[in-house]
């Protein structure tokens, strides 16, 4: 029986200044106009978080695509997954550096490859076999990200990092975005894609593409997608904890809100996520001071800032 869809965008989840919000609203409205424009004529939730990913990914106010946050060496490097609740068929790319739109990528892998996951050179060569694009690295990096590289890396020159937390603070910014959707068919999918964390070193993969921990679908339980410092994430493999709080019976703003004291209280975390259950029930909680988000629904239509602050 044909139901109503649902799609619910994040763009971010960190200490926001006030001079940012507009341009992530704005963003994460484009977003949700692309991925609606999906639903609305019956297509499916795969290709929904597809496209509203894919708008974020161009748009330079995010940390993924062009305009992400450059390592240590002053490259970007990409990651992303999407997953199919209906089949939980999933794709992901990490580390590759000749991509502008690595959901893309994920997407081809999905749907045309028996594996999962490729990584670097190897996620590249899949793509451009599979008429995925590639471009030069210096088209992904733009003269803001290589001031904000050189601010950092002058102010913590003489500073030991040994446990990386002034680099994952909530001031710093976390724009990894995402996207949670529900189809007329009842199926559900999610997809994250990240540029990580600045100053990175090269090759470090976060949780983004990380099946279960920054994204994860299943028709059974819900679609998740995570933003945020990425190491602890991963320890409590977050996505698919939350998924399972939903299977158990859980409503998803429940849920959500649970995984954000869980992140917090067990190994001292933040970051958002938003969640989405095959009955169009969805969650958006967050522990740091901002968290870009916007939802859709038949009924209606929101978009915000500070929803939800702890």
């Amino acid at each position: 029986m044909p139901g109503n869809p649902v799609l619910v965008v994040h763009g971010g989840a960190w200490a926001m200044p006030d001079d940012a919000v507009d341009a992530h609203l704005h963003g994460v409205r484009n977003a949700l106009a692309a991925g609606w424009r999906v639903l609305e004529r019956g297509g499916a939730a795969l290709d929904a978080v597809e496209e509203a990913v894919v708008i974020m990914e161009d748009d330079e106010t995010f940390d993924a695509g062009r305009g992400s946050f450059l390592n240590r060496d002053g490259k970007v490097q990409l990651d992303a997954l999407i997953m199919d609740g209906s089949t939980l068929r999933a794709g992901g790319v990490g580390c590759v550096e000749r991509l502008r739109n690595p959901v893309r990528a994920a997407r081809k892998i999905l749907s045309e490859s028996p594996h999962v996951y490729f990584v670097g050179e190897g996620a590249e060569q899949f793509a451009a076999e599979h008429g995925v694009p590639l471009c030069e690295n210096k088209d992904l990096v733009i003269p803001r990200e290589m001031e904000r590289l050189r601010d950092y890396q002058r102010a913590t020159a003489n500073v030991p990092q040994k446990d990386g937390n002034d680099l994952f603070a909530p001031e710093i910014s976390h724009d990894t975005v995402g996207t949670v959707a529900l189809d007329r068919d009842g199926n559900i999918a999610a997809a994250t894609s990240t540029g990580g964390t600045l100053n990175k070193a090269p090759g470090r993969l976060g949780d983004s593409s990380l099946i279960g921990c920054g994204c994860y679908a299943d028709n059974l339980s819900a679609a998740v997608s995570t933003t945020g410092w990425g190491e602890p994430i991963m320890k409590l493999v977050l996505a698919k904890w939350t998924a399972d709080r939903v299977l158990a019976g859980n409503l998803p703003e429940w849920a959500a809100q649970e995984a954000m004291n869980n992140l917090q209280q067990r190994v001292n975390g933040h970051g958002g996520i938003i969640v989405l259950n095959a009955q169009g029930q969805f969650g958006i909680a967050h522990n740091t001071p901002r968290m870009a988000w916007a939802c859709k629904t038949l009924k209606k239509e929101d978009a915000g800032i500070e929803r939800g602050v702890l």
